[in-house]
């Protein structure tokens, strides 16, 4: 039986891990949990699960829960999450936490020789090369979880590394896919949340609809696979069918398909090398009838050009290009900034930095620190 850890169990991901868990009684246990501040979800889930190690956003929190469930270890903040990620009894870490704040653990999780099953991009986005290299030097095994990595991962598994030519992931569009930018001056914050395929926390919503989200993947497959930013290809593929696309030297390529259900990449991540049984829906080509695939616009979809520019740079930009735009997203969704505003501020983050290269973690924990103050000041003296 393979013993889990997972930050990030109330949110979107680490509710589908939950699933993934619970129908696999028999090969998984959820020993050690990371949550924010959905007490009435996390009681739930200690009630069906019985992790022997919660870890809670605030004090006041962790000493309810151990009140509640005295034979349970609690913890609370950011030194919890990195007791979740190195829970010595866990041979998994599922990093399903969201942001940035996901970096430090799965570090730390590495350290301890933790396999990681990565859902947190901002871990490889704001840190990839020193994330790949305690990996190596740890021989750890980093399984991605987002869709369309697991579908690279999956196309190249048995290939080798030098008959790679492209990468080509995938992107739905998002809610806005048919509106020009004038179109998308007025529109709204229920409009961007709603996704015509995926089911998806919030943020990461507000992410596919201006293609921050696909930058983000970019920029974590070039760390992951270890491929130039010229070899990685994003196309525009309405159905989400196609999860994503790896063509080779002979002119082949190999595609990954299925329906859009994360539950999917989750359990391969957990069961890898091996393929369980899943309840997932089944892909019928024949009720789908037609794939459309189109060229990506960097014009309209400015914030994937943000991405390569940022990645194809290095340093501490793509830093600054996360820290930012989870700023800009937050002020969007409380209602402060419009939507096409993410793009400006974004954009005004990046053209204010001066770049370092080659950070070490302080410098990176520094530069998003530094940039998230900044981004806010700059959108609160626009507002005035």
């Amino acid at each position: 039986m393979k013993c889990i850890s997972l930050l990030g169990a109330t949110g979107s991901i680490g509710k589908q891990t939950l699933d993934v868990i619970r129908s696999n009684k028999h090969e998984f246990q959820l020993v050690a949990i990371a949550v924010g501040k959905n007490i009435d979800s996390t009681r739930d889930i200690i009630k069906e699960f019985k992790p022997k190690f919660v870890s809670v956003h605030s004090k006041e929190d962790a000493v309810t829960l151990k009140n509640e469930f005295p034979y349970i270890h609690t913890t609370y903040g950011d030194e919890g999450l990195i007791e979740v990620a190195t829970y010595p009894d866990a041979h998994i870490l599922v990093n399903a936490i969201l942001g940035s704040i996901g970096l430090v653990p799965t570090l730390n999780a590495i350290k301890s020789g933790k396999t990681i099953a990565l859902a947190n991009k901002e871990t490889l986005v704001t840190a990839g090369h020193l994330v790949m290299e305690e990996a190596q030097k740890k021989n750890v095994s980093i399984i991605p979880v987002d869709s369309e990595h697991s579908a690279i991962f999956q196309c190249i598994h048995g290939e080798q590394a030098k008959d790679l030519e492209r990468l080509i992931i995938t992107a739905s569009g998002g809610s806005f896919r048919h509106l020009n930018r004038e179109e998308l001056q007025h529109v709204t914050i229920e409009d961007a949340l709603n996704h015509p395929n995926w089911s998806m926390g919030a943020k990461i919503t507000i992410d596919s609809a201006t293609m921050m989200n696909k930058g983000l993947e970019v920029i974590e497959a070039h760390w992951l696979f270890n491929q130039p930013y010229d070899k990685i290809d994003v196309l525009l593929h309405y159905e989400s069918t196609v999860h994503s696309m790896v063509e080779f030297h002979d002119g082949s390529i190999i595609a990954h398909l299925g329906t859009p259900d994360m539950r999917i990449p989750i359990q391969y991540a957990l069961t890898y090398p091996n393929r369980f049984q899943t309840k997932a829906p089944r892909l019928r080509l024949e009720e789908i009838g037609t794939l459309h695939f189109s060229k990506m616009d960097f014009e309209r979809f400015r914030c994937l050009q943000f991405a390569y520019e940022a990645g194809r740079i290095g340093g501490t930009l793509p830093v600054v290009l996360n820290a930012a735009n989870e700023v800009c997203v937050h002020a969007f969704l409380n209602r402060k900034i419009n939507f096409l505003q993410i793009e400006d501020y974004v954009l005004w983050a990046l053209e204010n930095h001066e770049v370092i290269t080659n950070p070490d973690l302080d410098t990176i924990l520094a530069v998003d620190e530094e940039t998230r103050s900044k981004v806010e000041q700059y959108i609160h003296q626009s507002q005035i």
